[in-house]
């Protein structure tokens, strides 16, 4: 037999039934800030980092540099957020960090609400808010709740090859709570926009009672 049949198909990290319902909530939080920092903060993204890389290269050749700063902003803080999560999940709980994360955006949310964010040195600390939050929650849980192309390219990989698992409903309901947590910012900002950051904070604190407080990476 060789090593490649005899070698088991990769399958993705999975969450513990206590962790679903706190990985559909923030999903659904990622897909509202998403949805804010591009209808509200100058059309880039607070925690698809891929897509800022992509603004800042078509910048080049279109000429219109006016997002460059924001996407740097948003990459800075999103990078800043892992990178002190990552340091600090060793010690700090999961629940303490999502905390942290939580009073950012609501901070954000307050802030825009009361009419900051309108020129371009107040967005960009209001860029650099909302990402250094889905920055920590990136680096917080073992499955995916900020980006998900992997996500999504592992499912129709496992589909593809007639692999798919009775769990897998739950990285496909993730990338449904996205959806739908865009939508619901973008509905907000059409009907009263000075409330367009609420959502995300709403669905961050909302999942906070639940999220379980022991720390990436610990035994389960």
């Amino acid at each position: 037999m060789s090593s490649t049949a005899a070698m088991p198909s990769a399958q993705p990290a999975q969450p513990t039934t206590q962790d679903e319902p706190v990985h559909l909530v923030l999903s659904a939080a990622s897909g509202a800030a998403d949805a804010f920092a591009f209808l509200c903060l100058g059309k880039i993204f607070a925690g698809v980092m891929t897509g800022n890389l992509v603004l800042v290269g078509a910048s080049v050749g279109s000429g219109d540099h006016r997002v460059v700063p924001r996407a740097l902003a948003s990459l800075a803080g999103y990078g800043f957020g892992a990178a002190a999560a990552g340091r600090a999940r060793p010690r700090v709980p999961v629940r303490a960090l999502l905390a942290v994360g939580t009073g950012l955006l609501a901070a954000t949310a307050a802030a825009w609400a009361l009419g900051s964010g309108r020129s371009l040195p107040a967005q960009l600390v209001l860029i650099v808010a909302v990402a250094l939050a889905m920055g920590l929650q990136a680096q917080t849980w073992e499955v995916p709740t900020t980006y998900f192309t992997g996500t999504y390219t592992g499912l129709l990989g496992r589909a593809g090859r007639r692999e798919l698992l009775r769990q897998d409903r739950w990285p496909a309901v993730r990338l449904a709570a996205v959806v739908v947590g865009a939508a619901a910012t973008s509905l907000v900002d059409w009907c009263c926009p000075a409330a367009a950051g609420t959502v995300a904070a709403a669905l961050s604190a909302l999942a906070l009672p639940r999220a379980h407080p022991r720390q990436r990476g610990a035994p389960r």
